[in-house]
């Protein structure tokens, strides 16, 4: 019994030696696709998709839904809307990135009539996301759209920031609209901005994925954009804390453009028209924008301790409506 056991226990101690063994084996790590190979496999399944799938109602206040053109069907496809004059608008951007040129298609249903997102502003916003993958089936290769995420009644604001680069690329292309309040405590939207963006999987997820969306997939989102939020996103790198300064981000877009961005966002060697003093964290995410050793908030501080409003801020001759006030807190006056 005893050498019984002992045979047991050696057996048990060796697999597990094993086990250890082969588990401590080096990972393989599977090396990331080139992104202009990924790019342009990408770039034909969309438009593959945008000739192939139509939108049952085009109305910008419907609920948008994009379906597959059935054999010999004879519906509009979202390529038909191609640079129209009129809404529905398939409508395209170039963004620079990874030393390479994305082309971003965008359809326009309703442009809207408000005020624009900066791309790291809060959208209030009702959005359906499908991704696009090549499926065999019966040996027989398609492109199919799988629905990933919908949020239909939104709860609360979506940060930009923190969205992938097409987001953050394509809602500044839209405007809010207007609301009323109903008698019973709902709020009813009109004329909002409502489209679909057709992402490159360089500007969504790429290799990472994201929940059931696989890697490299590109992504379809129809979406309604109902409200902004102007957002303040200093953040301090010596204490990790959020310290706004004051003037939102969306004012310290100093050539106007309506983005700013990170030098992770900008081509390989670009200038970033966003970062006064070149210390390499853009305007917007710069506790002391002008690099003088004063941080930006105490030198938009009066006397009293308040922050004085960003309009209200002088340049350096004193006049608080020069259209160049936004940089007048990133230099001394003499």
């Amino acid at each position: 019994m005893n050498k019984f056991k002992f045979y047991f226990i050696l057996s048990i101690t060796t697999l597990s030696l094993f086990s250890c063994s082969k588990n401590n084996d080096p990972a393989e790590v599977t090396p990331l696709r080139d992104f202009a190979v990924q790019y342009a496999t990408d770039i034909t399944d969309i438009e593959e998709y945008l000739k192939t799938y139509y939108i049952e109602d085009v109305s910008a206040d419907a609920d948008t839904k994009i379906t597959k053109i059935p054999e010999g069907g004879t519906q509009a496809s979202i390529w038909s809307f191609k640079d129209n004059a009129n809404f529905p608008k398939l409508l395209s951007r170039n963004v620079e990135l990874h030393d390479i040129t994305y082309k971003v298609y965008y359809l326009v249903l309703r442009e809207g009539t408000g005020t624009a997102p900066c791309n790291v502003d809060g959208v209030f916003a009702s959005y359906k996301g499908d991704y696009l993958e090549q499926v065999v089936a019966s040996n027989v290769t398609s492109l199919a759209a799988t629905a990933f995420e919908e949020v239909k009644y939104p709860q609360q604001m979506i940060n930009l920031f923190s969205k992938p680069r097409g987001w953050k690329e394509m809602f500044p292309q839209f405007k809010i609209g207007s609301y009323s309040a109903n008698v019973d405590g709902t709020i009813t939207y009109q004329n909002f901005g409502a489209g679909v963006m057709f992402i490159p999987s360089g500007l969504a997820y790429y290799a990472s994925g994201n929940g059931s969306v696989p890697a490299y997939a590109p992504i379809v989102v129809s979406f309604k954009l109902y409200e902004i939020q102007r957002l303040d996103h200093e953040f301090n790198i010596a204490s990790g804390a959020l310290t706004p300064d004051g003037i939102k981000s969306y004012q310290e877009d100093l050539d106007g453009d309506g983005y700013v961005w990170t030098a992770g966002e900008l081509p390989a060697g670009a200038v970033n028209p966003d970062d006064s003093d070149g210390d390499g964290i853009p305007d917007f995410l710069d506790v002391d924008d002008d690099g003088d050793g004063f941080g930006t908030k105490s030198e938009i501080t009066d006397a009293n301790g308040v922050l004085i409003p960003f309009e209200s801020i002088p340049s350096c001759d004193g006049n608080t409506t020069n259209p160049d006030r936004v940089k007048r807190h990133l230099v001394k006056c003499n």
